[in-house]
């Protein structure tokens, strides 16, 4: 299952026990208020912001649509340049390769670049199913890793942690897996990260085999490009004999030029920086210099799915800045875990039910974990409409229960609805008696009508349903103009 951590509730269910969590709610808030003031900076300083998020949705629109004829020459240039090119139609056929590369050159541990996308196909257990100890690297992901959690952030896995949480995950756990950290750990940022960084060097230094993702694949020269800011990275792409890279067929592009408008809008909305620290690009294997057996695994595992969806496709433009993740409202209350994936927030609310299709409980969940109110869209560095494909994925999952025998109350509710809609007469009659309550309710002082019984309970445990007002339209229309309503 794309992207799903098995077992998760739905996202209110999920989202109800978050928002009970003043720890987590502190944590989130101030990690996603410091990203956005560093974004807002540096996007205030580009006078044509706007037209730089249009480039690069056209970038990316222009190589969904040739799709195809990109893949076909991105395989070819890799070949060409010494790579062994792989096709793999889900995760588990993307796991099997990586596990029979480890294989053939007996390795029994990898160093990993952070990736989404083996995060999304569960690499990290299908090797140690298999015998192979997965490392990884950045610094948030070692986090995450040694503490035995779930990431729940796009750019900051650990966001959720603050810095005595990761101290005491290092004291606890780095010694039973390499090197410990020092006896008098502090919780200090660079002590953390000078502890992180003693134990990961035993590591770059043992392994014989690397695996990483991609940021962008440019298919005309068949060079990959992984974007990241502490240099694990640089480590993981170097210094192993072999590396394999796990790209989802989205990241192609066509040319090497059009680069150029996502190289500019990744590092503003993401890390709030004007370039990223460490930029790497490679093209297949060079004798003597880096890898000298280089793989590139190209896998779908769902996007053709989301590709066939005329109003969902747009999500593939996706460059995994997390932008809208920092503004979203929703997401800052409830976490990344409430959404049940390694794709959270947003962006995570369209691509999973994208990737996975409809009819799981907990992915037609997720449409739903919105207010709508479009800040992911300005936030967006290529322009996702994220809201449209919201509203487009709530109709999927309507549609998909049309047939069920016995309907959803949501459903009853609208065929009421319907009904009383449906007749001018009907409607009035309906609208006087609401009239009495609201006027009764008045009389006692009550504004709401409190907590409805049955399925209604949903609805009022979660917002407030205002009291009918005393007088209906009609019969303000019909006591101030003096006559009939027209039907």
């Amino acid at each position: 299952m794309s992207g799903t951590f098995v077992g998760m509730p739905a996202f209110p269910v999920a989202a109800g026990k978050a928002l009970a969590d003043t720890q987590l709610r502190h944590n989130l808030a101030h990690a996603t208020g410091v990203i956005r003031a560093k974004r807002a900076a540096v996007v205030g300083e580009v006078d044509d912001w706007e037209e730089l998020r249009l480039a690069g949705a056209a970038v990316k629109e222009r190589a969904l649509l040739a799709l195809e004829d990109n893949l076909v020459r991105l395989e070819a240039a890799l070949t060409a340049r010494g790579a062994v090119v792989h096709w793999a139609r889900d995760a588990e056929e993307a796991n099997r390769i990586v596990v029979e590369v480890a294989r053939a050159h007996a390795v029994d541990e990898v160093v990993k670049v952070k990736s989404m996308v083996t995060q999304e196909i569960g690499l990290n257990e299908a090797l140690e199913a298999s015998g192979i100890a997965a490392w990884e690297t950045d610094l948030a992901e070692l986090i995450v890793q040694l503490g035995g959690d779930l990431p729940s952030h796009i750019l900051v896995p650990a966001i959720h942690r603050n810095r005595a949480e990761i101290r005491e995950i290092f004291r606890r756990r780095m010694g039973e897996v390499g090197r410990p950290a020092p006896d008098d750990l502090s919780d200090e940022p660079a002590v953390l990260a000078g502890a992180a960084r003693e134990h990961l060097r035993e590591k770059f230094l043992r392994a014989r085999m690397a695996v990483s993702g991609a940021n962008f694949a440019v298919a005309d020269s068949g060079t990959l490009v992984v974007v990241e800011s502490e240099g694990n990275g640089r480590m993981c792409l170097t210094l192993p004999e072999v590396l394999v890279s796990v790209v989802g067929i989205e990241k192609v592009v066509p040319t090497w030029a059009e680069l150029d408008p996502l190289l500019r809008l990744l590092p503003r909305s993401s890390t709030g920086e004007r370039m990223n620290p460490y930029t790497s690009m490679w093209t297949g294997s060079t004798p003597g210099d880096g890898p000298q057996e280089v793989h590139v695994v190209l896998l779908d595992n769902g996007r053709t799915r989301a590709l066939a969806d005329e109003v969902g496709r747009q999500a593939l433009r996706c460059i995994r800045c997390s932008a809208c993740l920092n503004v979203c409202p929703v997401y800052e209350r409830a976490g990344g875990h409430a959404y049940g994936s390694v794709y959270p927030g947003p962006i995570g609310a369209i691509l999973n039910p994208l990737l996975r299709g409809t009819g799981d409980a907990q992915t037609d969940s997720l449409p739903y974990a919105s207010s709508l109110c479009g800040a992911c869209f300005e936030a967006c560095p290529v322009r996702i409409d994220i809201p449209e494909v919201l509203v487009h994925l709530r109709s999927k999952v309507v549609d998909g229960h049309r047939a069920d025998r016995v309907p959803k109350p949501e459903a009853l509710a609208f065929r009421g609805a319907a009904w009383a809609f449906g007749d001018a007469g009907r409607l009035g009659r309906l609208e006087r008696l609401s009239g009495v309550a609201g006027r009764v309710l008045r009389r006692r002082r009550r504004t709401t009508l409190g907590r409805l019984p049955g399925p209604g309970a949903a609805w009022t445990d979660a917002r407030d349903l205002p009291a009918p007002p005393a007088e209906s339209f009609r019969d303000w229309w019909s006591r101030t103009r003096g006559g009939e309503l027209d039907d």
